[in-house]
Protein backbone atom coordinates (compact mmCIF):
# COMPACT_ATOMS: atom_id res chain seq x y z
CA UNK A 1 0.00 0.00 0.00
CA UNK A 2 1.24 3.79 -1.00
CA UNK A 3 0.54 6.29 1.65
CA UNK A 4 0.66 10.10 0.80
CA UNK A 5 1.92 13.21 2.92
CA UNK A 6 -1.22 15.17 4.39
CA UNK A 7 -1.11 18.72 3.93
CA UNK A 8 -0.03 19.11 7.83
CA UNK A 9 2.84 17.22 7.57
CA UNK A 10 3.87 19.31 3.70
CA UNK A 11 3.57 22.38 6.35
CA UNK A 12 5.10 21.26 9.46
CA UNK A 13 8.38 20.66 6.47
CA UNK A 14 8.48 23.94 5.58
CA UNK A 15 11.86 25.71 5.88
CA UNK A 16 13.56 21.94 5.94
CA UNK A 17 16.35 21.06 3.40
CA UNK A 18 15.19 20.47 0.25
CA UNK A 19 17.06 17.05 0.16
CA UNK A 20 15.79 15.96 3.55
CA UNK A 21 12.09 17.08 2.26
CA UNK A 22 12.31 14.94 -1.30
CA UNK A 23 13.56 11.84 1.05
CA UNK A 24 10.62 12.35 3.24
CA UNK A 25 8.13 12.20 -0.24
CA UNK A 26 9.83 9.42 -1.57
CA UNK A 27 9.74 7.31 1.90
CA UNK A 28 5.98 8.07 1.98
CA UNK A 29 5.74 6.04 -1.03
CA UNK A 30 7.47 3.01 -0.37
CA UNK A 31 6.84 2.63 3.94
CA UNK A 32 5.09 -0.30 5.03
CA UNK A 33 3.98 1.76 7.91
CA UNK A 34 2.41 5.34 7.49
CA UNK A 35 3.54 8.59 8.97
CA UNK A 36 3.19 11.93 9.27
CA UNK A 37 5.96 14.76 10.38
CA UNK A 38 5.41 15.89 13.40
CA UNK A 39 8.20 18.80 13.50
CA UNK A 40 11.04 20.16 10.82
CA UNK A 41 12.34 23.34 11.55
CA UNK A 42 12.73 24.66 15.25
CA UNK A 43 13.06 27.61 16.81
CA UNK A 44 16.12 28.33 19.34
CA UNK A 45 12.94 28.54 21.98
CA UNK A 46 11.64 25.55 21.18
CA UNK A 47 14.56 23.68 21.29
CA UNK A 48 15.62 24.70 25.03
CA UNK A 49 12.15 23.97 25.61
CA UNK A 50 13.04 20.02 24.75
CA UNK A 51 16.25 20.24 26.15
CA UNK A 52 14.54 21.26 29.98
CA UNK A 53 11.90 18.59 29.33
CA UNK A 54 14.23 15.71 28.88
CA UNK A 55 13.46 15.16 25.48
CA UNK A 56 16.93 16.19 23.92
CA UNK A 57 20.47 16.48 24.98
CA UNK A 58 21.56 19.19 22.96
CA UNK A 59 20.74 23.14 21.74
CA UNK A 60 22.41 22.69 18.72
CA UNK A 61 19.69 20.57 17.40
CA UNK A 62 19.67 20.10 13.40
CA UNK A 63 16.23 21.23 13.85
CA UNK A 64 17.67 24.69 14.39
CA UNK A 65 19.15 24.67 10.33
CA UNK A 66 16.03 22.61 9.07
CA UNK A 67 18.67 19.99 8.27
CA UNK A 68 16.07 17.38 10.45
CA UNK A 69 12.64 16.19 10.76
CA UNK A 70 10.82 14.05 13.35
CA UNK A 71 8.05 11.69 12.12
CA UNK A 72 5.21 10.04 13.94
CA UNK A 73 3.73 6.67 13.22
CA UNK A 74 0.22 6.16 12.49
CA UNK A 75 -1.90 2.96 12.00
CA UNK A 76 -5.64 3.44 11.46
CA UNK A 77 -4.98 6.98 11.76
CA UNK A 78 -4.11 7.12 15.17
CA UNK A 79 -0.43 8.12 15.95
CA UNK A 80 1.64 4.69 17.58
CA UNK A 81 4.89 5.17 19.28
CA UNK A 82 5.48 1.63 19.67
CA UNK A 83 9.16 1.14 18.72
CA UNK A 84 9.40 -1.58 16.42
CA UNK A 85 6.96 0.48 14.25
CA UNK A 86 10.42 2.81 13.61
CA UNK A 87 12.36 0.61 12.17
CA UNK A 88 9.88 -0.37 9.59
CA UNK A 89 9.74 3.84 8.46
CA UNK A 90 13.71 4.01 8.85
CA UNK A 91 13.86 1.30 6.58
CA UNK A 92 12.08 3.24 4.18
CA UNK A 93 13.92 6.60 4.43
CA UNK A 94 17.16 4.84 4.26
CA UNK A 95 15.84 3.69 1.43
CA UNK A 96 14.60 6.63 0.09
CA UNK A 97 17.98 8.34 1.11
CA UNK A 98 20.08 6.08 -0.79
CA UNK A 99 17.87 6.37 -3.89
CA UNK A 100 18.55 10.22 -4.02
CA UNK A 101 22.43 10.36 -3.07
CA UNK A 102 21.45 11.53 0.02
CA UNK A 103 23.56 10.76 3.30
CA UNK A 104 20.83 10.49 6.09
CA UNK A 105 21.25 9.62 9.90
CA UNK A 106 18.46 8.03 11.68
CA UNK A 107 17.90 8.92 15.64
CA UNK A 108 17.31 5.26 16.12
CA UNK A 109 21.10 4.35 15.17
CA UNK A 110 22.72 6.10 18.60
CA UNK A 111 23.73 4.66 21.07
CA UNK A 112 22.90 7.59 23.70
CA UNK A 113 18.96 8.92 23.49
CA UNK A 114 17.65 6.28 20.96
CA UNK A 115 15.40 8.64 19.01
CA UNK A 116 13.15 6.75 16.65
CA UNK A 117 11.49 9.28 15.66
CA UNK A 118 13.92 11.56 14.39
CA UNK A 119 15.97 11.23 10.94
CA UNK A 120 18.72 14.39 9.79
CA UNK A 121 20.88 15.27 7.22
CA UNK A 122 24.77 13.77 7.77
CA UNK A 123 26.76 16.80 8.71
CA UNK A 124 29.59 15.36 7.15
CA UNK A 125 27.94 16.15 3.50
CA UNK A 126 25.31 19.04 5.12
CA UNK A 127 27.09 20.94 7.16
Amino acid sequence: MSFVLSARSRTRMEGVHPALVGVVERAIALTPVDFMVTEGLRTSARQAELVRAGASLTLNSRHLTGHAVDVAALVDGAVRWDWPLYPRIAGAMKAAAAERGVALVWGGDWKRLRDGPHFELDRRAYP
